[in-house]
């Protein structure tokens, strides 16, 4: 197997390969679809060309494609109405593998539906010759469009070969970012393309289906983000995975410090961080929270204000100024925070990185997100708490934890810098894109939680039972007031949840009429992970309920309904 050029990729079936493109396709097929898109766009004088594929190996095609036809593609970051709109109007024809709502109809074309056109010649690509422009996220602002050529792409994929040398070694790439991203598409779709890896064709959000993925594989390659990574559970089947991972990349923000060794040991792989940003590509990378290193080819200084400066082959301009500052050292740099990320309250200016960074420090605090919600003067915190602090909650309340906290950061901070408002969580709210925007800020922080986060379980068809599995938040409001030192759930809002539940799912006639053999045996207190049992009794007219913690009950009943 040899490493094929981006620009040759559409000759590839001449070049004896033994990997195919994906598990069910191979690089003959691939590039048959490639040239009669191409072929399909050439002949309706397509200029600009939308794409959106939810499927890795679909969205190669499309691209090589529209590069084998002169074409511009364009990526937007979602498929949402208003981001499909707002692009709309200088787009000529949209390509997809999807059924989206939000993609024009009458203007959007199906992949699978050009396959019989007839096809352009192969050829090897001008890397001179055509671009994709990407959309970023619009977490800071609004969403800016960003011109890549095809040379700048060829650039920064031989770029990372020549850093890990992935020609050669057999894996399948899957990942949880979407490749229509600065992140996912070269390390999803086109160095996996050049490298002849194998690419798994689905974004996997989640896990568990990423560990399903990953398990019909002899060997796996995870391009990941924080947030997926932040949510490994102790319930995978580690030993089984550990003997497929041979790399894992992540990128987006920076992953906690035992994270590294929890991976390390459990699947004796270490993340590779990536930095970089939609205008950058990549830039650097580093392992276990050590200095940055650039890419080959890539080199790096600090402008004036102390912001990291990049310079590279795939970057546009001859001095690409980021919005992180950076301090230089031992041939690579360490990062200071976001400049962009400076708030001005009482005209004093604060910088929220380093606040974060200072909580982060705090054994109680796994990672922590500080902004000002909308409307709102001062600061707050969302935090998530490590099992130090999580022991802390449950054992001396949240008023002693706040306490300790604003504590830890009065000696560094001034008054006002110290935030007013906390929520505790058991993971911050990142999206696919390790991204907090605004919107999402203020839902967190917002109102305390009332319910558990819930989740409903398979009841084997029966129909009178509901099963679920609950987690008790860290910052239920229900804990205010009752028992503020050892927070517990109190007994009626179980009794509430049930109900809630049944009149939600089972019986949405139902009326509280009175309450039999009620039993409170355990607590459950924040962090709990238990689960509720809901069994109609029609002849009876009663609701049963049980909770369990582990195999101990902590609540069980009858409710009565109303007449």
């Amino acid at each position: 197997m040899s490493w094929i050029p981006l620009q040759h990729l559409l000759l590839a079936p001449l070049v004896h390969r033994t990997v195919a493109v994906a598990p069910d396709m191979d690089h003959a097929h691939f590039s048959k679809r490639c040239l009669a898109t191409a072929g399909a766009l050439q002949m309706r004088s397509v200029r600009r060309a939308g794409l959106w594929f939810d499927d890795a190996a679909e969205l190669g095609i499309a691209l090589l494609a529209c590069w084998r036809a002169g074409v511009t593609a364009v990526l937007p970051g979602d498929a949402q109405r208003h981001t499909i709109a707002m692009l709309d109007p200088d787009i000529d024809l949209w390509l997809s593998n999807t059924q989206s709502p939000a993609l024009p109809e009458g203007r959007t074309l199906r992949l699978s539906d050009l396959d019989s056109h007839a096809p352009l010649a192969a050829a090897a690509l001008d890397p001179e010759a055509g671009a994709i422009e990407l959309c970023t996220s619009g977490s800071s602002g609004l969403p800016k469009r960003i011109t890549k050529s095809w040379d700048q792409l060829c650039h920064e994929v031989e770029a990372l070969e020549h850093q890990w040398n992935w020609a050669g070694s057999v894996a399948c790439v899957m990942g949880s970012v979407s490749p229509q991203h600065m992140y996912g598409l070269p390390f999803r779709v086109l160095w996996p393309l050049c490298a002849g890896r194998s690419i798994g064709r689905t974004q996997l959000v989640y896990p568990e289906d990423l560990q399903a993925a990953s398990l019909q594989h002899e060997r796996v390659v995870w391009i990941a983000s924080p947030a997926l990574l932040r949510r490994l559970s102790d319930s995978l089947q580690w030993q089984s995975l550990a003997r497929g991972i041979v790399q894992i990349f992540s990128s987006g923000g920076p992953l906690p410090t035992d994270l590294f060794d929890t991976l390390h040991d459990r699947l004796n792989c270490i993340p590779t961080e990536i930095y970089g940003s939609s205008e950058t590509g990549a830039i650097a990378w580093r392992q276990s929270n050590s200095c940055w290193q650039p890419l080959p080819r890539a080199t790096i200084s600090t402008s004036p204000n102390g912001a990291l400066t990049v310079q590279s082959p795939w970057i546009a301009l001859v001095d690409e100024q980021t919005d992180d500052a950076a301090q230089l050292e031992d041939g690579g740099f360490t990062l200071l925070g976001r400049l962009d990320r400076i708030v001005k309250i009482e005209e004093k200016r604060i910088s929220l990185p380093m606040i974060e960074a200072a909580l982060a420090s705090h054994p109680y605090i796994a990672e922590a997100r500080v902004g000002r919600a909308t409307g709102m003067p001062r600061l707050t915190a969302l935090a998530a708490l490590s099992a130090q602090g999580r022991h802390q909650l449950r054992n001396s309340g949240r008023m002693t934890l706040v306490q300790h906290l604003q504590k830890h950061l009065s000696d560094r901070f001034e008054p006002l810098a110290i935030p007013r408002n906390w929520r505790f969580l058991l993971q911050i709210p990142w999206n696919t894109q390790n991204k907090l925007p605004q919107h999402d800020f203020d839902v967190a922080a917002g109102p305390r939680a009332v319910t558990p986060i819930i989740q409903p379980l398979e009841t084997a068809g029966l129909v009178d039972e509901r099963h679920y599995a609950i987690i008790i938040p860290l910052d239920l409001a229900h804990f205010s007031g009752h028992f503020s030192t050892t927070p517990i759930v109190p007994g009626v809002t179980l009794v509430g949840w049930a109900m809630m539940l049944a009149v939600q799912d089972m019986l949405p006639n139902l009326r509280f009429g009175g309450m039999e053999a009620l039993k409170f045996q355990h607590l459950l207190r924040p962090g709990d992970s238990a689960a509720l049992k809901l069994r109609w009794d029609n002849a009876k007219n009663k609701l049963y309920f049980d909770y369990k913690l582990a195999d101990a009950t902590c609540a069980s009943g009858r409710i009565v309904a109303a007449n």
